[in-house]
């Protein structure tokens, strides 16, 4: 499971979808729908926050907003936008280790994206995220 911090308008066709089945997967945990993944690292900072189902509806609002600018019909039914909006810290380092793992991921299977991304000067975060000094997050498995 994978919920980047990265903005996902970086992702690939491929890369949204999977975001959007890996998020709504999330929030079941996060309801107690499931009992599989409950531990799983990319959850710590969603269960950290004092509302983690408005956290992860917040962050799925966004992944559904992209979807539909790419004309692709994502069911908004699968989250409520009835929320109190949220900020989540990410480091910089992190953000970084993030995009530098999609990059990776994109050099395989879409090289004409991976090069537009080589390109930048600045990577944006998902709007939940709010940028901090430090370094890669502990619950980052390298």
């Amino acid at each position: 499971m994978r919920i980047w911090s990265l903005h996902p308008k970086y992702l690939d066709p491929a890369g949204l979808v999977a975001l959007w089945r890996e998020t709504l997967l999330a929030k079941h945990v996060l309801e107690d729908k499931t009992k599989g993944y409950k531990n799983h690292p990319q959850l710590i900072r969603f269960k950290k926050t004092s509302k983690p189902t408005d956290a992860i509806n917040q962050y799925l609002e966004e992944v559904f907003t992209e979807a539909s600018l790419r004309g692709y019909n994502f069911n908004p039914d699968k989250f409520t936008k009835e929320y109190h909006p949220i900020q989540i810290t990410v480091t910089n380092e992190q953000l970084k280790f993030e995009f530098n793992h999609l990059v990776n991921k994109l050099k395989k299977r879409n090289f004409v994206l991976y090069e537009k991304l080589l390109q930048l000067d600045e990577i944006e975060p998902h709007p939940l995220f709010e940028v901090i000094e430090g370094p890669i997050e502990d619950w980052e498995i390298i």
